[in-house]
């Protein structure tokens, strides 16, 4: 039976649904519930439900998706991000009109690994700063940051607040300013854990972005692994230049 936009109990129901986003009782992400569980939370037909639905769904207002973690939600607005761009998340997320907080999920000073150390261009097991993150954009969850730094530039970063941009409190504390970055972008599937954190379905695509961030000396200071959602950002690049001055690196794996 196609859906229809239904009468005054229809109308009734996307009004209260409205009241409750302007009044903050939803907010973008939030679950309204399955079909049926929404049909007794408005006291309507489930038929009633789905017409009262349909012009918010067509509008952009909700979307409702499928499967076991299924339901309807309210829509989350994709995130737009520049790549190797070196401003950090939040400005990011606040010039596109987002609000934007973070959790700290773990800090640790460890000798670094093989990989971290090449990074940073420091002996191996050299003595690193690991901060994971997990960052908000409207509320609802948008990236899994793991960011490390070498301790010996900055003894007691692990006792500043680290719950807002690191890159301003690395200039400001630290001296530390971004001059260049390189990332190596690719897809991968969610582990359990990051899946819970993401509020994903586990192996749900994520976009991994490895990033190495150095100062205007040329010397690197952060080596970072960010896990995004895939139906949560938008990724863009802008060349500058002739077409000869401009050199891509592509890599598969079979």
């Amino acid at each position: 039976m196609e859906e229809t936009s239904g009468g005054p109990v229809a109308e009734d129901v996307r009004r209260r649904i409205l009241s409750m986003l302007a009044q903050g009782m939803l907010r973008p992400g939030s679950r309204l519930g399955t079909e049926r569980e929404m049909a007794e939370t408005f006291a309507v037909s489930r038929s009633t439900l789905r017409s009262a639905l349909l012009p918010l769904s067509q509008a952009g207002v909700l979307e409702r998706r499928t499967g076991r973690n299924g339901g309807t939600f309210v829509r989350a607005d994709v995130v737009q991000r520049n790549a190797a761009e070196l401003v950090g998340l939040p400005a990011r997320l606040h010039s596109g009109g987002h609000t934007s907080t973070s959790r700290v999920l773990g800090t640790d000073r460890r000798p670094a690994t093989a990989i971290e150390a090449e990074a940073l261009e420091v002996p191996l097991g050299t003595d690193i700063f690991t901060i994971r993150r997990l960052r908000f954009a409207d509320g609802v969850p948008l990236s899994v940051d793991l960011a490390c730094f070498v301790a010996g530039r900055m003894n007691d970063l692990l006792e500043q607040p680290l719950g807002g941009s690191l890159y301003e409190l690395l200039q400001v504390r630290y001296g530390l300013t971004p001059a260049t970055t390189t990332e190596t972008i690719e897809v991968v599937s969610a582990s359990p854990r990051e899946a819970q954190w993401l509020d994903v379905a586990h192996r749900k695509p994520l976009l991994a972005i490895t990033r190495v961030t150095r100062d205007d000396t040329g010397r690197p200071f952060e080596y970072a692994y960010d896990l995004f959602r895939a139906d949560r950002v938008r990724l863009t690049a802008t060349s500058h230049g002739t077409v000869g001055a401009v050199q891509r690196s592509v890599s598969t794996t079979a």
